[in-house]
């Protein structure tokens, strides 16, 4: 196989998407779903693009097999998070190569995923393997708002997509190294977005006049508290299984104190114990609770008013297990009772089985791609469109495979500004995913 020239390939496929410029909103996904599409086609696969509303394109692709065993999705998104341009040493959506760099807005969330498993279908159609599994891919609208006009829409309306029986998505695969140890990170559970508005009442009037009943001071102290809050600690399966594998790894102190964690006695003493830039302190953090951010204040029209109302959003995480009510109970005390909340999105959070033959097949291109290296399940607590295949019975995972990278972390350049990929963490991606969809559906 000609790996300097699928390299070429794949660079040329990540610039010209991230050329085309699907900020969401709007989202205008349709472009980018044709360019996957149309390099598809031109080697004989099929490909369809299906609109959730106009502009808003999915484009659908299968690979047929015998059948024999069940298909495997390779699922990504098209849509990307805004920009602050004026922020960015280079020009998000140039897709420029900079010193081994592919810079723009999507390298790492998540067109460059959408290449891998374009050049997935691209090279078993080339080498004209044998499978026992249809092979899907499925690069999608609308994720970064909720999948609404993307997955969400695709499982009601083109069934086909949960009929697969394993998926791979964004969410993990990328490494990280602790104590010496390099291990990677395969999402298969997730904690779900509550994301909630709370409003304050007050009395109006004229500012000149000042009055203790003022919505906005209600509202500035409720969410000072709350986002001051320790919420309570649980202990997940997810999170146990996670932190125990590292433990297994470590060299004592770590591998005593990494276990003492899921005590509710020693966290916070063990927490306090890592240092600040840790990537791993604030994952750790939010495995083992529930969390309330707020995002958004809203109060007022004009300076010399006082309104009669002010209201906040606020993005509240929940884990396996918990309900909205389980979250409510903790921050009720911290909102205070006057304080309204109203739901904005229900919580979905979800766990998927990692004892299956595809995580071995993970666990096993791993060892050999990066010798010494392991792969660990662990919770994403943030969620992706995984949620929605889940809830089908789908075993679906996050596994975009990425090497640590000091300079440029999956973990700090997500939604961040300069976001970028190297070619050599682009190819490591390519080469392991097509080597554990060839090992898995052959």
């Amino acid at each position: 196989m000609d790996w300097e020239s699928i390299r070429e390939e794949a660079v040329k496929y990540l610039q010209d998407l991230v050329r085309i410029n699907t900020t969401n909103p709007p989202g205008n996904e349709t472009p980018a779903a044709g360019y996957v599409a149309d390099v598809l086609r031109k080697e004989g696969i099929e490909a369809q693009i299906v609109e959730s509303e106009p502009g808003r394109g999915n484009v659908i692709a299968r690979l047929k097999g015998s059948g024999e065993k069940g298909a495997l999705l390779l699922l990504s998104h098209l849509d990307v998070v805004p920009v602050e341009p004026e922020h960015w040493e280079h020009d998000p959506f140039g897709g420029e190569l900079i010193d081994g760099y592919i810079w723009g807005r999507g390298t790492v969330d998540t067109k460059q995923l959408t290449v891998m498993e374009m050049l997935c279908l691209l090279l078993a159609k080339r080498e004209g393997l044998s499978l026992k599994r249809d092979l899907v891919l499925a690069a999608t609208a609308d994720e970064e708002t909720g999948g609404k006009l993307g997955v969400e829409w695709l499982v009601k309306n083109r069934p086909e997509l949960q009929e697969c029986e394993y998926a791979i998505n964004e969410g993990g695969g990328f490494g990280f190294d602790l104590g010496g140890k390099r291990y990677y990170l395969c999402d298969s559970a997730e904690k779900a977005p509550c994301w909630i508005k709370v409003k304050a009442k007050g009395t109006p009037g004229h500012a000149s006049t000042p009055r203790g009943d003022n919505a906005v001071l209600k509202l500035a102290e409720a969410i000072a508290r709350l986002g001051k809050a320790r919420l309570p600690m649980h202990r997940t399966a997810p999170a146990e299984v996670f932190i125990k594998s590292l433990a297994r790894d470590q060299k004592f102190p770590n591998s005593v104190l990494l276990p003492l964690v899921l005590n509710p006695i020693f966290e916070p003493l063990i927490m306090r114990q890592l240092p600040e830039d840790s990537e791993i302190k604030p994952m750790l953090r939010a495995m083992l609770h529930n969390t309330a951010t707020p995002t958004i204040l809203r109060a007022g029209k004009k300076t010399n008013v006082i309104p009669s109302e002010a209201e906040a959003e606020v993005d509240c995480r929940v884990l396996p297990g918990q309900t909205k009510e389980d979250l409510f109970a903790e921050i009720r005390p911290y909102l205070g009772e006057d304080i309204e909340i109203e739901v904005l999105t229900e919580p979905m959070p979800f766990e998927t089985d990692y004892n299956t033959e595809l995580f071995t097949v993970f666990q096993e291109v791993i060892a050999e791609e990066d010798p010494g290296a392991k792969v660990v399940p662990f919770m994403l607590t943030a969620t992706t469109d995984s949620r929605f295949l889940a809830r089908k019975g789908v075993k679906v995972y996050g596994f975009s495979p990425m090497k640590p990278d000091p300079k440029a972390s999956f973990l700090e350049l997500a939604h961040a500004h300069n976001e970028r990929i190297s070619v050599e963490n682009l190819m490591f991606g390519v080469r392991v995913l097509y080597k554990i969809v060839k090992r898995f559906c052959t």
